[in-house]
């Protein structure tokens, strides 16, 4: 049978989540863990890989197994042999026609800035310190003219690997609570590095640095070598992949900032 698994993890100690056999990965904790459930090895697939220091609240797992197993063990049983940074919140049967990554219709992520004077303790792994004040209503509005389908070209790493820039964003949205600013976008699919990439070019933005036009120029380019900064990888957050209906795939809990 397949089974799907909702994940949230904590990916400050992970060298991000693909399985690299010398160092700490999230794939490799889940297959650990899941196999030993299972009394079989479990090859885990995910429906985005996120980087070193990235974390999830919302990504979606699956693995095959013969092993008779209730819901409730999947997440359970996975969860006792999970260390504490990795939590399995959900787990449910699929059809084999599924596939956590190339089922998916679109993803939404979230990235984090702590906007203040002094560093923080608390937040030193969660969200990204900006201490020169940010105009989170121009960043906004700079934001809306990269919605839509576009070339994204300067807005992904150079060793991206995807066949192609193209991608949609559906929606892209700054906000402030208190010290904190999210940045939320939604979008179909998205290249190596392309929302870190945004929150640069929207972060130089709210400084002042650059002008509220510069979205746009920096897209129209198509040329990542004149796209600006990648923000750092601790303050982004993978938290909703969207599937379709049919397979009853749950909503990630919702937590807020």
């Amino acid at each position: 049978m397949k089974i799907a698994l909702g994940v949230e993890y904590d990916g400050s100690a992970f060298h991000g989540w693909q399985f690299q056999g010398d160092v700490r990965s999230v794939q490799e904790s889940l297959q650990q863990a899941l196999s030993r459930v299972a009394d079989h090895a479990v090859t885990v697939h995910c429906a985005g890989r996120t980087d070193c220091g990235v974390h999830a609240t919302g990504q979606v797992v699956h693995f095959e197994t013969d092993a008779a197993r209730s819901e409730r063990s999947w997440v359970l049983g996975g969860n006792v042999n999970l260390p504490a940074d990795i939590s399995i919140g959900w787990a449910q049967e699929v059809p084999d026609s599924f596939h956590a990554r190339f089922s998916a219709l679109g993803r939404r992520y979230r990235y984090l800035i702590l906007n203040r004077r002094y560093r923080s303790a608390q937040w030193r792994n969660r969200a990204v310190w900006i201490h020169q004040p940010l105009d989170e209503s121009r960043m906004h509005r700079a934001a809306q003219t990269l919605l839509g389908n576009h070339d994204f070209s300067s807005y992904r790493a150079m060793g991206c690997q995807a066949k192609h820039p193209n991608r949609t964003i559906h929606s892209l949205d700054v906000e402030r609570v208190g010290e904190l600013i999210s940045i939320e976008v939604h979008a179909n699919a998205f290249l190596h590095h392309m929302v870190r990439n945004i929150a640069g070019v929207l972060i130089a933005i709210g400084k002042g640095e650059q002008e509220e036009s510069w979205t746009r120029e920096v897209l129209e380019l198509r040329d990542r070598t004149l796209g600006g900064v990648t923000a750092p990888p601790q303050g982004l957050y993978l938290t909703k992949v969207d599937y379709p209906a049919e397979f009853a795939i749950p909503d990630p809990p919702q937590l807020g900032f």
